[in-house]
């Protein structure tokens, strides 16, 4: 029994039993993964092929370690130009051994906690930022230079196009900025 499963982006044949080296997962070692994205079955001679995925099929696997891959080493050169580039890469890689391939009755895998954490989190971060802006209101016209000075040029022209300020086009930045604070 072998199956076609897509794991962290790629497709990979697998059977029971077997090691399988795929980039970098999210999941501790030791850990139990389930991918439920199986694209073919075969059973003995009996093949199911998915569209696009088996739906109740599943492949649990175990992961062994986290590790790195063979340095790869890209090197470009244009002759006679005296262009030369040498740079290495290694892949980040986990080892996983797969444990079972289930072929009906899977449960799907529950979305990770990260993603429902992250927005409860996120809404008294909008609050605080409330709290922020209201003494930015108050604060002098030196932070508005101070606020200006960040933008870009692009930005501060179409300020003074708002502003309808005659002969921006051809300002600089330090008198954009002095033109706008008046």
């Amino acid at each position: 029994m072998y199956a076609i499963v897509e794991m962290a982006g790629q497709q990979f044949k697998v059977a029971k039993d077997q090691k399988v080296y795929v980039h970098r997962l999210q999941t501790e070692e030791g850990k139990k993964v389930t991918f439920d994205k199986v694209l073919l079955l075969d059973d003995n001679g009996n093949v199911t092929i998915g569209a696009p995925v088996i739906e109740g099929a599943a492949v649990e696997a175990k992961v062994v370690k986290h590790l790195k891959g063979d340095k790869v080493i890209v090197f470009k050169k244009k002759r006679r130009k005296g262009y030369q580039k040498k740079n290495g890469h290694r892949q980040y890689l986990t080892e996983i051994v797969v444990e079972g391939i289930v072929a009906k009755g899977a449960k799907k895998a529950a979305p990770t906690k990260a993603k429902t954490e992250e927005k409860p989190a996120a809404e008294p971060k909008k609050a605080e930022a409330k709290k922020v802006e209201a003494p930015k209101k108050e604060a002098p016209k030196a932070k508005a230079t101070e606020d200006l000075s960040s933008k870009t040029v692009a930005e501060l022209k179409e300020m003074a196009k708002a502003k309808e300020i005659t002969g921006y086009s051809s300002m600089k930045k330090a008198e954009l900025i002095e033109a706008l604070s008046k």
